[in-house]
């Protein structure tokens, strides 16, 4: 099986996730196409193959001589739940040339609105008809790992020692590394392959909180509410208003933080309002979440009682920290990149990855693009020239 139709193959396979369950994995869909892949994983004669009962895919390639450090590759299984996933039909451009990409009758990949595209003239391209999202993130990911882990077992003249590989589910939930067993691993290190352009390779990400801000209201009928009434939803909007107009997503760039107001829901009674807090420096997260509280304070006061309470919860930290204290990781993906004749490109992550939590769970784990861009809905594409290109680097990389 070739790299396309082993990605065709999976994202055949609907594996969204979904937030609001309380199941391990949060869809049973993904145990679905999780025991495909142990099935496929064994017929390439990978060792010590284990599904465990959270949905974690483990596996090992056994080593054939090369003495490198133990390493590890990581996707996720799981596809967003920001667009449908189900019925994906897939659309491939050969030799792409530049031009924008009929979708269907109503969209188009265009160049000039999506600019990446401009890079990845001349190669061969799937997309979706617009519908629905592709599963490149992170299909793209898994693909090329089993077909690393394929040219590996077909070319033993490579030596490499042994390399660990994992499949978690929920990432894009921000689970995926719940249940994630890093002594079960048995890795020094590891890469998640789980990016957009493969010229790119990440080692830092947001520090990332969230913000569940509850409003007490007053409710008294609008009749007779003179004086009386405090609108929960009114006041919901003076809190907003009252953080930095300029830390919102819509503003900011490359390492610079936000707020982001992601729900709203209430009525005059109560209101709830859930943000994400994020930020590269840790410092100025801290001043964010002052903000917050600085905004609560005030209003309390003005209300004249206690009508806001705001509960905040780490969600993962920045893995530049720990990474940075390993430097050969970095080094080895460099040097494996140019080996490939890729110009490589260090960039942050402006979000996270099951990367940045298993690298709390002393798992240092910076991250290797696909190929894909346009993640979570039907603008998604992948490069297939790309992700040759990534089974050569992750060849080149445990390459003795």
């Amino acid at each position: 099986m070739n790299i396309e139709e082993r990605f065709l193959k999976y994202i055949s396979y609907n594996t969204q996730c979904d937030e609001h369950s309380s199941t391990v994995p949060s869809t049973s869909n993904q145990l679905v196409f999780a025991r495909e892949l142990v099935k496929e994983m064994k017929e390439l004669n990978i060792s010590n193959v284990e599904l465990s009962k959270e949905g974690v895919i483990y596996g090992t390639i056994k080593g054939n001589g090369g003495k490198q450090d133990i390493i590890g590759f990581i996707a996720h299984m799981d596809t967003s739940p920001d667009a449908s996933g189900e019925n994906i039909k897939p659309q491939i451009i050969r030799n792409y040339d530049g031009n924008a990409i009929k979708l269907n009758q109503e969209l188009s990949l265009n160049p000039q609105e999506f600019p990446k595209l401009k890079k990845l003239v001349g190669h061969d391209l799937i997309t979706t008809d617009g519908t629905t999202l592709l599963g490149a993130d992170d299909k793209a990911g898994i693909a090329i790992i089993m077909s690393m882990a394929q040219y590996l077992s077909n070319h033993p003249e490579i030596k490499h020692n042994d390399i660990q590989i994992a499949f978690t589910p929920d990432e894009e939930i921000g689970r995926g590394s719940d249940h994630f067993d890093v002594d079960r691993f048995h890795s020094q290190y590891a890469y998640t392959i789980d990016g957009d352009e493969i010229d790119v390779y990440n080692y830092e990400n947001f520090n990332a909180y969230s913000a569940q801000v509850k409003i007490k209201g007053k409710s008294i009928h609008p009749g007779s509410a003179k004086g009386k009434m405090i609108n929960a939803s009114r006041v919901a909007i003076k809190f907003d208003q009252l953080l930095s107009e300029f830390m919102r997503p819509e503003y900011t760039e490359k390492y610079e933080g936000f707020n982001h107001l992601h729900h709203i829901e209430g009525q005059c009674e109560y209101c709830q309002m859930d943000y994400i807090i994020r930020n590269h420096d840790k410092k100025i997260l801290d001043q964010q979440i002052k903000q917050f509280n600085r905004a609560k304070d005030f209003l309390n006061e003005q209300y004249g009682y206690h009508c806001i309470d705001v509960q905040f919860t780490e969600s993962y930290l920045n893995m530049a920290d720990i990474v940075l204290q390993h430097p050969k990781i970095i080094e080895r993906l460099k040097n494996a990149m140019e080996k490939c004749g890729i110009e490589a490109q260090a960039q942050p992550i402006r979000g996270g990855t099951d990367g940045a939590l298993l690298t709390y769970k002393n798992l240092p784990c910076p991250n290797i693009g696909t190929g894909g861009g346009n993640f979570h809905g039907p603008f998604e594409y992948v490069s297939l020239t790309s992700m040759k290109k990534g089974v050569q680097l992750l060849i080149e990389l445990v390459r003795e």
